[in-house]
Protein backbone atom coordinates (compact mmCIF):
# COMPACT_ATOMS: atom_id res chain seq x y z
CA UNK A 1 0.00 0.00 0.00
CA UNK A 2 2.47 2.53 1.20
CA UNK A 3 4.74 1.76 -2.11
CA UNK A 4 1.79 1.90 -4.53
CA UNK A 5 0.74 5.35 -2.80
CA UNK A 6 4.07 6.84 -3.55
CA UNK A 7 6.90 5.67 -6.06
CA UNK A 8 4.25 4.68 -9.08
CA UNK A 9 3.43 8.79 -8.72
CA UNK A 10 6.55 9.55 -8.02
CA UNK A 11 7.89 8.30 -11.08
CA UNK A 12 4.82 9.37 -13.08
CA UNK A 13 5.46 12.69 -12.14
CA UNK A 14 8.93 13.05 -13.41
CA UNK A 15 8.71 11.41 -16.40
CA UNK A 16 6.13 14.07 -16.90
CA UNK A 17 8.84 16.79 -15.47
CA UNK A 18 11.77 15.24 -17.76
CA UNK A 19 9.41 15.68 -20.81
CA UNK A 20 8.91 19.19 -19.56
CA UNK A 21 12.26 19.92 -19.48
CA UNK A 22 13.07 18.97 -22.90
CA UNK A 23 10.06 21.05 -23.99
CA UNK A 24 11.63 24.23 -22.51
CA UNK A 25 15.10 23.68 -23.68
CA UNK A 26 13.29 23.14 -27.23
CA UNK A 27 11.41 26.36 -26.65
CA UNK A 28 14.34 28.17 -24.73
CA UNK A 29 16.21 27.34 -27.97
CA UNK A 30 13.91 28.70 -30.48
CA UNK A 31 13.29 31.72 -28.35
CA UNK A 32 16.73 32.91 -27.93
CA UNK A 33 16.18 32.17 -23.52
CA UNK A 34 19.65 30.50 -22.35
CA UNK A 35 19.87 28.17 -19.87
CA UNK A 36 20.92 29.79 -17.34
CA UNK A 37 18.01 32.22 -17.39
CA UNK A 38 15.70 29.11 -16.87
CA UNK A 39 17.85 27.55 -13.89
CA UNK A 40 17.38 30.99 -12.18
CA UNK A 41 13.75 31.40 -12.93
CA UNK A 42 11.26 31.73 -10.11
CA UNK A 43 8.13 32.92 -9.54
CA UNK A 44 8.18 35.06 -6.86
CA UNK A 45 11.74 36.50 -5.15
CA UNK A 46 11.22 34.57 -2.06
CA UNK A 47 10.92 31.18 -4.35
CA UNK A 48 13.02 29.11 -5.57
CA UNK A 49 14.07 28.95 -8.96
CA UNK A 50 13.47 26.23 -11.68
CA UNK A 51 16.93 23.99 -10.58
CA UNK A 52 16.10 24.28 -6.84
CA UNK A 53 12.46 23.20 -7.78
CA UNK A 54 13.87 19.88 -10.00
CA UNK A 55 16.51 19.13 -7.87
CA UNK A 56 13.47 19.21 -4.61
CA UNK A 57 11.01 17.20 -7.06
CA UNK A 58 14.16 14.72 -6.73
CA UNK A 59 14.72 15.05 -2.90
CA UNK A 60 10.97 15.00 -1.92
CA UNK A 61 10.45 11.47 -4.06
CA UNK A 62 13.55 9.98 -2.29
CA UNK A 63 12.70 10.57 1.17
CA UNK A 64 10.10 7.98 1.74
CA UNK A 65 12.36 5.68 0.52
CA UNK A 66 14.56 6.87 3.68
CA UNK A 67 11.92 6.99 6.04
CA UNK A 68 9.51 3.89 5.20
CA UNK A 69 12.18 1.61 3.56
CA UNK A 70 15.01 2.61 5.16
CA UNK A 71 17.33 3.02 2.26
CA UNK A 72 20.52 5.52 1.96
CA UNK A 73 19.03 7.73 -0.51
CA UNK A 74 21.84 10.27 -2.39
CA UNK A 75 21.72 13.99 -1.39
CA UNK A 76 21.56 16.20 -4.26
CA UNK A 77 23.77 19.30 -2.51
CA UNK A 78 23.57 21.24 -5.06
CA UNK A 79 20.63 23.20 -8.03
CA UNK A 80 21.58 21.88 -11.89
CA UNK A 81 23.04 24.99 -14.20
CA UNK A 82 21.55 23.43 -16.91
CA UNK A 83 18.91 21.46 -18.73
CA UNK A 84 21.62 18.63 -18.93
CA UNK A 85 21.99 18.60 -15.04
CA UNK A 86 18.30 18.77 -14.42
CA UNK A 87 17.57 15.61 -16.89
CA UNK A 88 20.61 14.04 -14.61
CA UNK A 89 19.07 14.53 -11.85
CA UNK A 90 15.44 13.16 -12.58
CA UNK A 91 17.12 10.24 -14.44
CA UNK A 92 18.99 9.28 -11.44
CA UNK A 93 16.21 9.60 -9.12
CA UNK A 94 13.78 7.43 -11.56
CA UNK A 95 16.86 4.91 -11.47
CA UNK A 96 16.39 4.59 -8.05
CA UNK A 97 12.61 4.34 -7.97
CA UNK A 98 12.66 1.73 -10.49
CA UNK A 99 15.09 -0.60 -8.45
CA UNK A 100 12.77 -0.17 -4.85
CA UNK A 101 11.43 -3.32 -3.86
CA UNK A 102 7.64 -2.79 -2.85
CA UNK A 103 7.97 -4.86 -0.10
CA UNK A 104 10.68 -2.81 1.73
CA UNK A 105 8.39 0.01 1.60
CA UNK A 106 5.95 -2.04 4.40
CA UNK A 107 1.82 -2.61 4.26
CA UNK A 108 1.88 -1.73 7.83
CA UNK A 109 0.29 2.45 7.54
CA UNK A 110 -0.11 2.36 10.85
CA UNK A 111 3.39 2.45 12.30
CA UNK A 112 4.93 5.23 13.86
CA UNK A 113 6.87 7.61 11.74
CA UNK A 114 8.94 10.29 13.63
CA UNK A 115 9.27 13.42 10.95
CA UNK A 116 12.11 15.64 12.22
CA UNK A 117 13.02 19.30 10.45
CA UNK A 118 15.87 21.20 10.62
CA UNK A 119 13.90 23.81 12.39
CA UNK A 120 13.58 21.51 15.50
CA UNK A 121 9.70 20.77 14.86
CA UNK A 122 9.01 16.86 15.61
CA UNK A 123 5.61 15.69 13.97
CA UNK A 124 4.90 12.22 15.57
CA UNK A 125 2.14 10.31 12.86
CA UNK A 126 1.25 7.23 10.78
CA UNK A 127 3.17 5.97 8.06
CA UNK A 128 0.12 6.62 6.04
CA UNK A 129 -0.44 10.14 7.18
CA UNK A 130 2.98 11.07 6.57
CA UNK A 131 2.51 9.83 3.10
CA UNK A 132 -0.45 11.24 2.73
CA UNK A 133 0.22 14.86 4.50
CA UNK A 134 4.02 15.17 4.09
CA UNK A 135 5.65 13.30 1.47
CA UNK A 136 2.92 13.31 -1.70
CA UNK A 137 1.99 17.31 -0.97
CA UNK A 138 5.75 18.22 -0.76
CA UNK A 139 6.50 16.69 -3.33
CA UNK A 140 3.93 17.52 -6.03
CA UNK A 141 4.01 21.29 -4.55
CA UNK A 142 8.07 21.46 -5.88
CA UNK A 143 6.67 19.16 -8.89
CA UNK A 144 4.06 22.04 -9.49
CA UNK A 145 6.70 24.84 -9.07
CA UNK A 146 8.57 23.63 -11.51
CA UNK A 147 5.94 23.80 -14.17
CA UNK A 148 4.48 26.88 -13.03
CA UNK A 149 7.94 28.77 -13.76
CA UNK A 150 8.46 27.00 -17.34
CA UNK A 151 4.59 27.96 -17.75
CA UNK A 152 5.98 31.62 -16.57
CA UNK A 153 9.09 31.66 -18.50
CA UNK A 154 6.54 31.37 -21.69
CA UNK A 155 6.96 27.69 -22.46
CA UNK A 156 3.87 26.28 -24.23
CA UNK A 157 3.04 23.70 -22.05
CA UNK A 158 -0.35 22.42 -21.03
CA UNK A 159 -2.29 19.75 -18.47
CA UNK A 160 -1.31 16.93 -20.73
CA UNK A 161 2.06 17.89 -20.89
CA UNK A 162 2.04 17.27 -16.44
CA UNK A 163 0.27 14.46 -16.77
CA UNK A 164 1.54 13.06 -19.95
CA UNK A 165 1.74 9.65 -18.30
CA UNK A 166 -2.02 9.52 -18.28
CA UNK A 167 -1.93 8.58 -21.96
CA UNK A 168 -0.76 4.70 -21.68
CA UNK A 169 -4.60 5.26 -19.61
CA UNK A 170 -6.27 6.68 -23.39
CA UNK A 171 -9.28 4.40 -25.08
CA UNK A 172 -8.29 4.08 -28.30
CA UNK A 173 -10.16 6.27 -30.85
CA UNK A 174 -11.24 8.66 -27.91
CA UNK A 175 -8.92 11.27 -28.71
CA UNK A 176 -10.45 14.62 -30.24
CA UNK A 177 -9.12 15.27 -33.70
CA UNK A 178 -6.06 17.86 -33.58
Amino acid sequence: MLYDLTVPAYQNGLGALSGELSRALAWGTENSIGELQFAAARLAPDMFPLAAQVRYSCVQALQPLARLADMTIPDFPDDAVDFAGMQDQVAATLAILDAVDPAAMGKDGDRPISLDLPNGMVFDMTALAYVRDWAQPQFHFHRVAAYAVMRHMGVPLGKADYAAYMMRHLRPGTAPAA
